[in-house]
């Protein structure tokens, strides 16, 4: 899709255009070259030219705004410096300067974290996502991580086996997820059951396990997928009281450790909490199980929200 835009590939049908400016109609024959379209594209690997100084790759794109993109990219310093020396958020800097070197009127980027470790891809992130907020240039992102997605975009389109299956805000997929490709993309849970009446005002949905979830939608019977965000989940080693709707047993399989949280595998959802709870819980792996330091019980997981979003299949 980038390269069509960009003129790098033609495409066998559609159409291309920016504003009222056609770059590409297969209907009337219109192709622009691309060195005649106002794109500034970064390559998922950078292709800095390995030869050539920061500067030098950054004026290939036009050399009338390097110093100022060099200040402005904090890169500065950098200036004499060739790529191989580079750390992977340099470099992507560097080719950010080679791209908006060209006074672009759309920017293009593929896989803009991809090349970086995930110690550096959050501090990239923030970073890139600032100056994208700075240029407020028509951006086109393509990521196949959606936290890179709903951190640098307000729209984001879900692409599923070449088509366009939900377009929305970032908080409106999380919530309102049109498929069970696109829950998963999100990294929610998605478990599979079947519509079965209601109880009050929610809709019961059954399990393969016999466990039945309640939502707040409205369905009528079918086959339904449950859709429970990680972070809404919370953990006890006892059943739980309290309002919460929802209530999944299940023996701990794994516990991840992220930082300040954890993910832990309880049954068949995925929970993500602090990690000082895990700490404090008392969980400890022995004979590749995780049991509690005196004996092994079974976890509760608990949705602290008074139903799951249940899109139709």
């Amino acid at each position: 899709m980038l390269r069509a835009i960009a003129g790098l590939d033609r495409p066998a049908s559609g159409s291309v255009t920016l504003g009222e400016e056609v770059w590409f109609d297969s209907a009337t024959r219109v192709w622009v070259q691309p060195e005649r379209r106002s794109v500034g594209f970064v390559f998922q690997d950078y292709a800095l030219f390995p030869h050539l100084t920061v500067r030098d790759n950054v004026a290939f794109g036009g050399r009338e705004r390097v110093d100022d993109l060099l200040d402005r990219l904090r890169i500065a310093h950098l200036a004499k410096a060739r790529p191989g020396d580079l750390s992977g958020g340099e470099r992507q800097r560097v080719a950010l300067g080679r791209a908006l070197a060209r006074n672009p009127r759309v920017l293009l980027l593929d896989e803009p974290m991809a090349a970086l470790d995930a110690h550096t891809r959050a501090t990239v992130r923030a970073e890139l996502r600032e100056l994208l907020g700075e240029l407020r240039l028509p951006t086109l992102v393509v990521s196949h991580d959606f936290d890179d997605a709903s951190a640098l975009a307000n729209r984001v389109a879900v692409l599923e086996a070449g088509r366009i299956v939900q377009m929305g805000s970032p908080a409106t997929l999380i919530v309102k997820p049109a498929s069970p490709f696109v829950a998963s993309l999100t990294g929610a849970n998605l478990m599979e059951g079947e519509v079965d009446g209601e109880v009050g005002d929610l809709t019961a949905v059954r399990l393969p396990d016999g466990t039945v979830m309640r939502s707040p939608d409205s369905l009528r019977r079918g086959r339904a997928g449950v859709v429970v965000q990680p972070t809404d989940i919370s953990i006890a080693r006892t059943a739980p009281g309290g309002s919460a709707q929802n209530h999944v047993e299940g023996r701990i399989a794994s516990i991840v450790l992220l930082g300040g949280r954890s993910r832990v595998q309880i049954g068949p959802l995925t929970a993500e909490v602090t990690s000082s709870s895990v700490e404090t819980s008392g969980w400890r792996r022995a004979n590749g199980q995780w049991r509690l330091s005196r004996r092994s019980q079974p976890a509760w997981c608990r949705s602290d929200r008074p139903g799951t979003r249940t899109p139709r299949r």
